[in-house]
This record gives C-alpha cells, sequence and structure tokens, in this order.
C-alpha cells in the first residue's frame, strides 16, 4: 500500500509541477524544456530528502526513478510522435511582425512590454524599427530577424564570394600534445616540433594552446604570466 501510495504521489505532483511550469511561462526556464526543468529542481529536492530519510531511503530513491522514467518516456514520446511537442513543450509566438506589435501575444508569452524591449536591446537592437519579426521561441529565447535595411552587409551583396572557413584543430593544449588530433589531420611529431622551432619555442610544455586549420596554418599562444 505504502509503494502504491508514493507512486500515485509522485505521478500526481508531476503533473501538478507541469501545469505550474505552464502556467509561470517559459521566460522562467529559458534554454530548459518543461522536463528538464521539472525533472532538475524534483530529483534535487528528493535527493536531499533522500540524504536526512535514514529509516526508509528506499522511497525517495524510487521517487527519483519516477521522475527520470517520466522525463525520459515524455522525451521519446515527443520525438516519436511531433505533433505532441506543442502541448509538451508549445509553439513559438510571433510577438512583433512588419512594425507592428502584438498585445495579446505578448500576454500570452508572459512578458509585459518593458520585458521585451529589455530583451530587444540584449541583442543590440535599441530601435524597434529596425526589427522585421521578433519571435519568442517555446525554450525563453527571443529570436529577431531584423528589417532589410538594418541587417548586417552579405558577401552576395557585394558580388563577393570568400572561401569557405573550416573548424580549427587543437593540436596542443595546456601544454600537452594531443596525438589523435594530429593524426587526424596527416602529421606527425616531427613537424609539429619543426613548426615550434621556426617559433623559436623549445617544447610542447611552453604552449598554452596550438591550433591548426586545413591548409596546415599554425596558430600558437604560448604559456605566460597574468599581467599585474
Amino acid at each position: 500500500m505504502d509503494f502504491l501510495t508514493l507512486c500515485l504521489t509522485t505521478l500526481g505532483s508531476f503533473a501538478v509541477l507541469f501545469l505550474s511550469a505552464k502556467i509561470i511561462g517559459h521566460k522562467q526556464i529559458s534554454q530548459l524544456d518543461f522536463f528538464d526543468y521539472i525533472t532538475g529542481i524534483t530529483i534535487g529536492s528528493i535527493a536531499a530528502e533522500m540524504a536526512t530519510e535514514l529509516e526508509e531511503p528506499w522511497k525517495p530513491l524510487t521517487a527519483m526513478l519516477l521522475y527520470g522514467g517520466i522525463t525520459w518516456l515524455l522525451s521519446v514520446t515527443s520525438i516519436k510522435f511531433p505533433r505532441t511537442r506543442k502541448y509538451l513543450n508549445g509553439t513559438p509566438t510571433i510577438l512583433m511582425d512588419q512594425g507592428k506589435l502584438y498585445p495579446e501575444n505578448l500576454k500570452k508569452a508572459k512578458l509585459d512590454l518593458s520585458e521585451f524591449m529589455a530583451m530587444c536591446r540584449q541583442q543590440g537592437y535599441f530601435d524597434l524599427t529596425g526589427i522585421q519579426t521578433a519571435v519568442f521561441e517555446y525554450n525563453g529565447t527571443l529570436t529577431i530577424l531584423p528589417a532589410a535595411a538594418r541587417r548586417p552587409v552579405m558577401p552576395q551583396d557585394l558580388q563577393m564570394t570568400p572561401e569557405q572557413e573550416f573548424l580549427f584543430t587543437e593540436l596542443i593544449m595546456d601544454g600537452r600534445v594531443l596525438e589523435s588530433n594530429l593524426k587526424r589531420m596527416g602529421l606527425d611529431r616531427t613537424w609539429l616540433e619543426k613548426q615550434l622551432q621556426q617559433r623559436h619555442i623549445r617544447s610542447p610544455h611552453d604552449v598554452f594552446l596550438a591550433v591548426c586549420d586545413c591548409k596546415l596554418q599554425l596558430t600558437l599562444y604560448e604559456k605566460c604570466s597574468a599581467a599585474d
């Protein structure tokens, strides 16, 4: 009977937390989905209780497992059945479009005008006329499409065709040579040591960071003491 009561209590508390998070709004859990938010705060609370529960520690442990299992199940459900995502995670909300603000959508997103203005300023938009569309995403972040006259100049606007850039590969980190990265680049220690000698560096231990691009151009950052 105790086990059944525990299971029902856990399921009930999960439902209450989920509804509470929905009511509070996405801005309270920016960068987290509802399940990460619920699971994080709840498992942390249960873990604290388990640390002090000496007589029956299996109860909070079971509750933690149930919360983890429910979250995993709902996550799989949202992946397998995309239509459920709008009910579980919510949907993006257009707050501004073509120079028009939508008060009802601001209210729906649990934002007031001052909060919206602050989020715009955080992205560098102090003048709302520079915004074509502003979308409040389901994870609590604001996505802005700049007006055509305010957007950054693109290479194609100037009829330029710049070369594609690629990621750098770390070859030395904090004085340690990353042998696997050397091999992936088709290089060896002999090549690396030669590069160090050309820069008058005696040993990889004197290098804090060394990165290499696809053209085998090496960039070094030597170890140095903190500035006074």
